[in-house]
């Protein structure tokens, strides 16, 4: 969108009070299992269907009863996901980035949390049960993290799916700088345009 730039967090924290923050996070979790015994899996990545159709990660806008930028992300992963976030906390040294979207005074902010196998599992089982599933929130789904033979099936054909503002990007920046898979199977897909 025009208008739209990355920002620095000082920079989105100096905005003033005209400005809405969104924080989102991406949870991941090693995994070393594999597909049909032979498709390394090495991480599991969530994202989540929401209530408009389009794939986006956990999180929503912070509330001015909010103490920090973390508290209303947290807040929001308690409601969206349920009791089982409350074994771990996404901090400040999880931050990513943040996004200005000027023409609706909004900064969204990005963060990535790695859990262990156990604590993510216990979030799929358990966010069937919050507050919003069923209603802002549809479903998590995990992230193929890999690419079949024809090339085409797995994060290719994942990544052609509807996000929501710059989630795609979001997933592929942290899946290379976190090394959760190849560098060289990033740089080589085909990204569609943004819809």
């Amino acid at each position: 969108m025009a208008g739209d730039r990355k920002v620095e967090l000082s920079e989105a924290l100096a905005l003033g009070p005209g400005w809405r923050h969104a924080c989102h996070a991406l949870l991941y979790a090693p995994d070393p299992r594999k597909l049909f015994g032979r498709i390394p899996i090495r991480f599991a990545v969530l994202m989540q269907m929401r209530f408009d159709g389009r794939l986006g990660f956990p999180g929503g806008f912070v509330d001015a009863q909010d103490c920090s930028l973390e508290d209303g992300l947290n807040r929001e992963l308690r409601e969206e996901l349920g009791d089982a976030v409350a074994a771990f906390r996404v901090e400040r040294s999880d931050y990513r980035s943040s996004h200005l979207a000027a023409n609706q005074r909004v900064v969204a902010h990005f963060y990535a949390k790695r859990l262990t196998a156990e604590q993510l599992q216990a979030v799929e089982a358990r966010a069937p049960q919050a507050k919003d599933h069923g209603l802002e929130v549809l479903g998590l789904v995990r992230v193929p993290l890999y690419i079949l033979r024809d090339g085409v099936g797995g994060l290719p054909t994942f990544v052609e799916n509807t996000f929501i503002g710059d989630a795609r990007e979001q997933l592929l920046d942290a899946l290379q700088d976190l090394e959760l898979m190849d560098p060289g199977i990033i740089s080589n897909l085909k990204i569609p345009a943004s819809k």
